[in-house]
C-alpha cells in the first residue's frame, strides 16, 4: 500500500515532503518508538492520537485514521536510519524538534524509561539531525523539569 510513498521517501534525491506525507511519516515515527519495547499499549495509541490531533488540528476520527495508516507504514518502512534520514531531508528542523518532544511524550507515557525506547530515540534524534542537547531539553519540557 505504501510502496510508492516509501520509494519516494528513500530515493537518493528526496524532494521536500508534502504536508500529508510529512504527517504520515512523522506519525509513523511515533508508532515506531511506541512499538520499540514490544509492548504497544492502548495508552500509547491514545497518546499518539492525541498528539497528532493537537499537532495537526485533526478530529479524533481523523487522528485515529492517520495513526492507523502510520502503523501500516511503520510496519513496511525500511530500517530507522534510512527512514529518518529521508525525513530529515524533507522536513524543516523546527518540525523535527517538535517530533522529538512528542516522541519523548510517548516514551514517558508509561512512567518509565525503557532501554529500547531510549536507544531508538537517541538514534532517531541523531538521524533527524537533532542534537543531544536539544533532545534532552525536549525531554525536560515533557517531564516538566
Amino acid at each position: 500500500m505504501f510502496a510508492d510513498f516509501l520509494r519516494r521517501l528513500t530515493e537518493p534525491a528526496v524532494d521536500p515532503l508534502t504536508e500529508g506525507d510529512s504527517r504520515l511519516a512523522l506519525t509513523a515515527l511515533l508508532v515506531r518508538i511506541a512499538r520499540s519495547d514490544e509492548d504497544y499499549q492502548k495508552s500509547e495509541i491514545e497518546l499518539i492520537d492525541s498528539i497528532v490531533a493537537e499537532r495537526y488540528g485533526l478530529s479524533a476520527d481523523d487522528a485515529s485514521a492517520l495513526r492507523h495508516d502510520a502503523e501500516q507504514l511503520e510496519a513496511e518502512a525500511p530500517d530507522t536510519v534510512k527512514f529518518t534520514t529521508a525525513i530529515k531531508q524533507g522536513v524543516a528542523y523546527e518540525h523535527r524538534l517538535g517530533v522529538i518532544e512528542s516522541l519523548w511524550k510517548v516514551v514517558l507515557a508509561d512512567g518509565k524509561r525503557d532501554e529500547a525506547e531510549d536507544a531508538l530515540l537517541r538514534t532517531v534524534s541523531r538521524f533527524l539531525g537533532v542534537s543531544d542537547m536539544d533532545s534532552a531539553l525536549a525531554r525536560q519540557r515533557v517531564q516538566g523539569d
